[in-house]
């Protein structure tokens, strides 16, 4: 089913799934470009390539990619949108990734750094594909928040995405991706909060960023990121990885685009962008989505600098309402209370 002929199906009222119609598929691939020959790094700036990946990988220009962000499809039975990705062994697999991913590392820049995503039956595949070409710096796991209950096996909910550099000069920003979390039991020295702020919104922590993400909630219909791809990754989780990893003006690159949210979040937060994808309703999808982004560029679950917990869309409001007030008295935004810590 195309998500063309989704759009047709019925939803409920509050449902804020992003859809498109035949006339924009028409209006939205006149944005889309495919490239015949080598290019330079002005022709795909900020651009969607609808196109075969293997059918670009010599034509794209060299040492451009500052972070590359990879969300291939893992080595499961899976369908996008007509398009059927077979489970292979795997070893298999291993030889797959590296197929695409050797290419790719001649567009990277010396200081790049790379992210690829797996799941548990991917991981170590992935692993031992990036160790031939980068230093393995981290692999994080993060919480799906869904998955399908299983009476024989555990509950699947997470996931990897293993870090990875060129060389030893990369960029990494934790300031950039704090956790912020509510102090449940505040300790104090001498009367005075040890390592935690309060004030009229509660009291808080700053948390550093590990490698363990509990914090990802997985787009659904009430979101207004959602699309109906299968697999589309959160804003929230390519907003870390783009915060710690690259700095504004910076080129990030994503082979597997998708529906576009490696793009979408690049451009909410200032950098360059480029991807490519195979189908053209999903290339579509993410044009749309870049659009939507020149009125809108928040990102749920980010919002004053930090990052925050599930299910606090509510102290996020509320502080922003506050920040909001004093900015406008000329008061310090109570962000920058926090900055000082």
């Amino acid at each position: 089913m195309t998500n063309s002929s989704k759009q047709t199906k019925q939803r409920a009222n509050r449902n804020q799934t992003i859809t498109l119609d035949k006339q924009e598929i028409t209006r939205l691939a006149k944005k889309l470009i495919k490239i015949n020959k080598k290019i330079d790094i002005n022709a795909i700036t900020n651009k969607t390539i609808w196109q075969d990946l293997f059918k670009v990988l010599d034509r794209l220009p060299d040492n451009f990619v500052d972070l590359l962000f990879v969300d291939p499809p893992y080595n499961l039975g899976k369908e996008f949108n007509g398009n059927k990705f077979k489970k292979m062994t795997d070893g298999a697999y291993e030889k797959w990734i590296d197929s695409w991913l050797a290419p790719l590392v001649r567009i990277l820049k010396p200081t790049a750094s790379i992210y690829i995503c797996g799941d548990w039956v991917s991981s170590s595949a992935v692993y031992r594909a990036m160790a031939r070409h980068f230093i393995i710096r981290n692999r994080i796991t993060w919480e799906r928040g869904k998955g399908r209950g299983a009476k024989s096996n555990w509950k699947n909910c997470s996931e990897d995405i293993w870090f990875g550099t060129i060389s030893d000069k990369y960029y990494f920003n934790p300031n950039a991706v704090k956790l912020k979390r509510k102090v449940i039991a505040p300790y104090r020295v001498e009367g005075k909060p040890k390592d935690w702020v309060e004030d009229e919104n509660g009291n808080y922590r700053l948390t550093h960023p590990s490698n363990l993400w509990s914090d990802i909630t997985i787009p659904f219909w009430s979101m207004p990121e959602n699309t109906d791809h299968p697999t589309q990754k959160p804003e929230k989780l390519v907003a870390k990885i783009v915060l710690a990893s690259s700095q504004e003006n910076d080129f990030v690159f994503d082979p597997f685009l998708g529906v576009g949210t490696t793009s979408v979040v690049a451009k909410k937060l200032n950098r360059k962008y480029g991807g490519v994808e195979i189908d053209k309703e999903y290339a579509c999808l993410a044009e749309k989505r870049l659009e939507i982004v020149e009125t809108n560029k928040t990102i749920q679950g980010y919002a004053q600098g930090v990052f925050w917990k599930r299910n606090s869309l509510a102290d996020q409001q509320r502080m922003n309402n506050n920040h909001n007030n004093n900015t406008k008295n000329n008061q310090l935004p109570l962000i920058k209370k926090y900055d000082k810590k």
